[in-house]
């Protein structure tokens, strides 16, 4: 499949001025941008801008951004299913994660994970795509939140269903490992019927077996 890159972007308002979402952008451009000392959800600033760009060069690779001046202030991954998880098992190049999505704290509360995941669908090519997340309580603030993990479950849910992601069930063993773990999945409008058999064939691939 042809991985077509049509660039977006928009202003949204957060605390009487003006940040910018835009995307997907290219390494070279998040190498540029500043990147918030907040976000260290998955590893240190420095690190996981490296690791952006390194996604943002894959040929399947998409990095949305919100920038706030010239700083990376949140941003959300798409790329392959990582070889190691179930997901990958499809050998489908019509299957998208979305890998990660991260807000710097002092900018939640603005609803900008639910915009910037509205933004990515804007993007037509995203209709060509099955794009799943996988959500594990593990990942998740819990305690910078204080929300419980049912609570925070929620706040996934809704975030997610911005971007027209919608639970689906799944005997994937590191999703039953507990009830809070969930998948989630988007099925874009020229999605062939064969693809959605092959997908749900790995999403349920023990369902012969109960």
């Amino acid at each position: 499949m042809e991985h077509k890159q049509t660039y977006y972007s928009r202003s949204l308002e957060f605390d009487g001025r003006s940040l910018f979402i835009e995307g997907p952008i290219s390494g070279r451009k998040i190498h540029d941008y500043d990147f918030h000392e907040g976000l260290v959800a998955f590893r240190p600033p420095e690190e996981q801008k490296k690791a952006l760009i390194g996604i943002a060069d894959l040929p399947e690779g998409r990095i949305n951004v919100v920038v706030d001046g010239n700083t990376i202030i949140g941003y959300v991954t798409f790329l392959y299913p990582d070889s190691l998880e179930r997901w990958s098992e499809a050998n489908m190049d019509n299957l998208l994660e979305l890998g990660a999505i991260e807000i710097a704290r002092e900018y939640r509360g603005a609803k900008i994970g639910k915009k910037i995941l509205e933004f990515s669908m804007l993007d037509d090519a995203m209709e060509d795509y099955i794009i799943i997340t996988t959500e594990y309580y593990w990942h998740w603030d819990l305690k910078g939140s204080g929300l419980s993990v049912w609570d925070y479950r929620k706040m996934m849910e809704k975030m997610m269903n911005a971007g027209g992601l919608e639970w689906m069930a799944t005997d994937d063993p590191e999703i039953s490992s507990h009830p809070a773990n969930c998948l989630m999945v988007r099925i874009g409008n020229r999605v062939d019927p064969d693809s959605i058999v092959q997908f749900d064939a790995v999403r349920l691939s023990n369902r012969f077996f109960y």
